[in-house]
């Protein structure tokens, strides 16, 4: 197996063998570029550069010329809260009293089926980094977890690696986890999805950027040592190379060290309070090949680097692995010279080595020196704004029409039934509790946590005297955007901003992470065209800004593909959290009314029922009329109208509802003949755009809603029998439920929890 370091080490001790550019990802053309822009065959050092930074990863040159929509979509009034956007480390948004928030979602996918737990924590400290570099502190993380069957034998293995890594990394950071998702799919086997968001908190006047300026400003290099491994992970792993009976290029997956990145977190904070970082980048994926040509790119020079200073782990290094290392816990900070002295104090105090290892100079060219030659001379813009742009083909499959035929789902109609679907649906792996996965999460470290786990959202405190605060959701459906895209895309959006809004939050910007198969597939271009748009146009229609994204392809196993999967990202604000709507019953005092917003349709395109039937997946997911969204958003926006809310989505109304007699442990009495004709499809339709709240006062719901032109109408109230009854059809105790909901993943997983724990 030939992997990217033994590539480059050859390439280097043969300087009159041809170049191994194909090896490392480059088209012929693309290697023809880069002789053009150097007017020369380019050093080992210079086409390692070159072909990371060129890489899909790195680029987006499959995706770029569909992104340039979200900014030909966005409006004067969608921005105007925007501090950093869109090509920025992560967005920022301005929330009001001097206070930002920043918030990303990154994938780590590739790695993370090589090796789970260091491929999936080493996502979670990459999206860290991402935060840090805006000039913010790091307060939570979500994530985003797609998998094979969860019981097919390799998820055994996958899964409980994933979620170490994630509970590893995050716990010992620092950082609540403060909610997310977990699905199972066919099409995740052998590609799962791993996205990992963080959410930060800065003053306006504290944002830093990822620029280089100032002539003979130093360059410093601080954090962990430089090491051999992830050399080439994400630009390699995230290429056409990982696919079945392809050669692959499987290199070392980074190591990350957590205890180092906390410390490097608080290191960054004191240097920031101490006014002595000009601009500043994270090394993530490509290391310092990234790190130097996009803060040189994006400054008002050149720059030059040394090498031999860079502090390394590992001996007799070469130029080409120093500069591709993906070695984690690394940052990359531009310094005044009259500040440098405070800066290596500082960085000391908190025993993380730092090294001056270059500077700013006046033209455009990086230079970079290693043992004495020159090994690196190229304009900075070319290696990292100037990669390739391809318009590759899109086209409609010729399947699509048919798995858009919906092949229709058994619908019982027999109470006992009924029943049974109920059980069934809340005890499968798509709908059962995720507790086995989030209890080996911290959820309320630092004390600002106000909900999580089971929550809508998760709701976060930013201002300990206000009270004011964040509420962020991270939703997507794979089913839905392979059925349509650009519904799919909607959809996912839809939910994100209604968990977020059912908290009694105000959404304010959207965040991304768009999860494709193979770019050279126009089938999944068309896919990934589609959803873009469907998320572009849906962010137009609610006025609310696309901050920032990623763009994941190759996500895919020989030649099947994952099913789309945009994972879509909102963010609210919040005035006091102690107002937020919790969704758990019994809460105050007295029996509580529940109602419907919103209206049902016969919807089982893509649904879970569907998937839990065995009916296979066809027709058209829900609809979706953003507006509708809208008016539930304004709907909550009076506080103590209601005393619980839980949105409705996968599973419908019967999900909704049997989670909250579960949160709670209180029974319920059910009438849905006003919801549906069919008490079938009363149930378990997923028509958007609908959520269940109880209150005490049920006048106040209906007024509310009605000013509001929301559909209402109420579906039963809390009793003290601990059972979900739906009257004439079937009751069900609550603990039954209970035990369906709970037992399912302790029961496939448990047996493999500890094969891949880092102790």
């Amino acid at each position: 197996m030939t992997t990217f370091n033994d590539t480059v080490a050859a390439a280097q001790a043969n300087p009159d063998l041809e170049q191994p550019y194909a090896s490392l990802g480059l088209k012929d053309d693309e290697y023809a570029r880069i002789k053009e822009i150097l007017g020369r065959r380019p050093t080992d050092a210079e086409l390692a550069m070159y072909s990371v930074m060129w890489s899909e990863h790195c680029s987006y040159k499959s995706s770029k010329v569909h992104l340039r929509y979200f900014g030909e979509t966005m409006t004067e009034e969608m921005s105007e809260k925007i501090l950093a956007g869109i090509g920025e480390n992560a967005g920022v948004v301005d929330i009001g009293g001097g206070n930002a928030v920043t918030f990303r979602v990154e994938s780590h996918n590739h790695p993370s089926y090589v090796e789970p737990h260091q491929g999936a924590a080493t996502g979670v400290g990459g999206i860290v980094r991402d935060i840090m570099a805006m000039g913010a502190r790091p307060i939570a993380v979500m994530d985003q977890l797609r998998f094979g069957p969860a019981d097919a034998p390799d998820t055994s293995r996958v899964l409980p690696g994933v979620v170490d890594g994630i509970s590893h990394y995050g716990n010992c950071l620092g950082l609540p986890n403060i909610g997310g998702e977990t699905v199972f799919d066919e099409s995740y086997a052998g590609n799962p999805l791993v996205n990992a968001l963080c959410v930060g908190t800065l003053k306006v006047d504290d944002l830093k950027l990822a620029f280089a300026s100032g002539l003979g400003n130093k360059v410093m290099l601080f954090g962990s040592r430089t090491g051999l491994d992830g050399i080439g992970g994400v630009s390699v792993l995230a290429s056409d190379t990982f696919e079945e009976g392809a050669e692959r290029k499987l290199p070392a997956v980074q190591v990350g060290d957590p205890f180092a990145e906390k410390v490097l977190i608080e290191c960054c904070l004191d240097l920031y309070r101490a006014g002595v970082v000009v601009g500043i980048q994270d090394l993530g994926g490509a290391g310092l090949a990234c790190a130097t040509s996009e803060l040189a790119a994006a400054g008002d020079g050149g720059m030059e680097i040394d090498l031999d200073a860079v502090p390394l782990r590992a001996e007799n290094m070469l130029a080409a692995e120093i500069l591709s290392s993906e070695s984690q816990e690394r940052m990359c900070a531009i310094v005044r010279p009259e500040d440098v002295a405070r800066f290596r104090e500082i960085c000391a105090h908190w025993d993380v080595t730092c090294a001056e290892i270059g500077e700013v100079t006046d033209g455009e060219h990086l230079l970079i020196r290693h043992r004495g030659e020159l090994v690196v001379d190229a304009p900075a813009h070319t290696i990292a704004h100037e990669g390739p742009v391809y318009e590759r083909p899109w086209a409609r499959p010729e399947w699509q029409d048919e798995v858009q035929q919906f092949q229709g789902v058994e619908k019982p109609t027999d109470p006992e039934a009924v029943k049974a679907a109920l059980l069934a649906m809340v005890g499968s792996p798509a709908l059962c509790s995720r507790a086995f996965i989030t209890d080996q999460y911290d959820r309320y470290v630092r004390g600002n946590t106000v909900q999580a786990q089971h929550a809508n959202a998760g709701v976060l405190r930013i201002d300990e005297q206000t009270h004011r605060g964040v509420a962020v959701s991270a939703d997507a459906s794979g089913r839905y955007t392979k059925l349509d895209p650009n519904m799919g895309a909607r959809l996912a959006l839809a939910e994100a901003y209604r968990n977020v809004a059912v908290t009694g939050a105000r959404p304010v910007a959207v965040t991304n992470c768009l999860n494709f198969g193979s770019p050279e597939d126009p089938a999944v271009m068309w896919q990934f065209r589609d959803a873009v748009h469907g998320l572009a146009d849906g962010a137009k229609e609610l006025v609310i800004p696309v901050s920032g994204g990623n763009v994941s392809f190759y996500n895919q196993t020989g030649s099947e593909a994952i099913l789309p999967t945009p994972v879509v990202g909102v963010l609210g604000v919040i005035d006091d959290v102690r107002e937020s709507v919790r969704n758990k019953l019994g809460t105050v005092s007295g029996t509580e009314e529940l109602y419907l917003l919103g209206q049902t349709f016969d919807e089982f395109g893509g649904s879970i029922w569907q998937q839990v039937s065995g009916a296979g997946l066809s027709g058209l997911p829900p609809r979706v009329d953003l507006a509708n969204e809208e008016k539930l958003m304004e709907f909550f926006q009076q506080p103590g109208v209601v005393s619980a809310a839980h949105d409705v989505s996968e599973g419908g109304v019967a999900q909704a509802i049997a989670e909250l007699a579960i949160y709670s442990n209180k029974g319920v009495s059910l009438d849905v003949s006003g919801v549906h004709d069919d008490v079938f499809t009363a149930l378990f339709s997923e028509s958007a755009s609908r959520v269940v709240v109880a209150a005490t006062d049920g006048a106040a719901v209906v007024r509310r809603a009605q000013e509001l032109g929301i559909p209402v109408v109420k579906i039963g109230e809390t009793i003290d029998e601990p059972v979900v009854r739906v009257e004439g059809q079937f009751e069900v105790p609550v603990a039954e439920l209970t035990r369906a909901w709970t037992e399912t993943l302790p029961r496939l997983f448990s047996h493999a929890v500890g094969a891949n724990s880092v102790v």
